[in-house]
């Protein structure tokens, strides 16, 4: 009889340069973060979509003949052209999806993008999907724990959760998030434990994410 294989602790693992991305592909990294700064121009954008104080939440499915097909983003902000940086946000967003894609070599992509005034995710747990893409362009960023931090058997208890916040790592605006779930091929039990954060009183974030749907 075969011994069983044992997995390498989980970990975690950023950087201020994208090539940090590749890390993700290790089996032991269940979270690359690139630690970018966003483009004034894009920033601009972002603020200002957000600070129209209307509701926002657009959902595209994106069909690519192969990883490096330009993705068609046709309908995303459409109705904020108005606004100075557009363009700029548009071709930010593409240049993540394109990265994605060839990263994962992914030919279907699901895109979302969502002001959010409250956190949809608001207790610790895993996400049941290969692996997604997460950035706040505006507001608090996205939350997680390191291995160990928290019981795995105990996700979604909030009882469990760590009390002491020095425990929980918080992404900022502008950084991008590659998390793995646990339909990761040998990720198992592994998916990053993270959650949604409380946006302080009074401000929104804007959450884009992408999913390797194929």
């Amino acid at each position: 009889m075969l011994a069983p294989v044992l997995r390498q602790p989980l970990r975690q693992v950023s950087s201020e340069q994208i090539e940090v991305f590749g890390e993700v592909l290790r089996d032991e990294v269940n979270l690359a973060v690139w630690q970018r700064q966003l483009a004034a121009s894009v920033s601009v954008f972002a603020v200002q979509l957000v600070a129209q104080g209307e509701p926002l939440a657009q959902s595209i499915t994106l069909e690519l003949a192969s990883p490096e097909s330009a993705p068609n983003l046709r309908g995303l902000v459409d109705d904020y052209s108005h606004l100075p940086g557009q363009a700029a946000f548009l071709d930010d967003a593409s240049g993540l999806v394109s990265a994605f894609a060839y990263l994962f070599d992914a030919r279907r992509i699901g895109l979302r993008l969502r002001i959010l005034d409250k956190p949809m995710c608001p207790r610790f747990h895993v996400d049941h999907v290969p692996v997604r893409l997460i950035t706040s362009y505006v507001g608090v960023g996205t939350e997680w724990l390191s291995e160990g931090v928290m019981a795995r058997r105990r996700l979604g208890d909030a009882a469990a959760e760590p009390s002491d916040g020095r425990q929980v790592e918080r992404a900022s605006a502008g950084h991008v998030l590659l998390a793995k779930g646990e339909k990761w091929i040998g990720n198992e039990g592994g998916g990053l434990i993270h959650r949604s954060p409380q946006p302080p009183v009074g401000e929104r974030r804007l959450l884009l994410t992408l999913d390797w749907l194929a």
